[in-house]
């Protein structure tokens, strides 16, 4: 099932979102994201001067993990840095809940998750 089918992400756009740091550890791989938020979700709130759409801080996680791979080291993937100073590894390019686990894609790495239990949660 890809992510777009999931009730979690109404409204969220992870294409659009920029991912700002990622670890794992105590069996928990977590992302945190600067969210790309539309009208359809209830975080959704009038873009700030010269945003794009509406973007919040958010958490990716996916606990309980059995095992995680293909996950990159920050220092194996080339970061972009924004007129403001701050710093992002790109976009989740694909998310995929496949039997017994997650795939997802990106800067970040080709990763394959088995087992977990995936949360979403915007900073509000």
């Amino acid at each position: 099932m890809d992510w777009r089918q999931m009730k979690v992400f109404k409204g969220i756009d992870l294409n659009d979102s920029f991912v700002l740091d990622w670890g794992f550890e105590n069996n928990c791989l977590c992302f945190e994201l600067e969210a790309s938020i539309w009208p359809e979700s209830k975080y959704y709130v009038e873009p700030k001067l010269n945003e794009y759409t509406c973007y919040r801080k958010a958490i990716l996680q996916f606990t309980n993990a059995v095992s995680v791979s293909g996950l990159k080291p920050k220092s194996a993937v080339m970061s972009s840095t924004d007129p403001d100073g701050s710093i992002d590894y790109g976009n989740i390019d694909t998310l995929q809940v496949v039997d017994g686990g997650f795939e997802l894609t990106g800067n970040f790495g080709n990763i394959k998750i088995s087992g977990g239990e995936l949360r979403f949660e915007i900073h509000t």
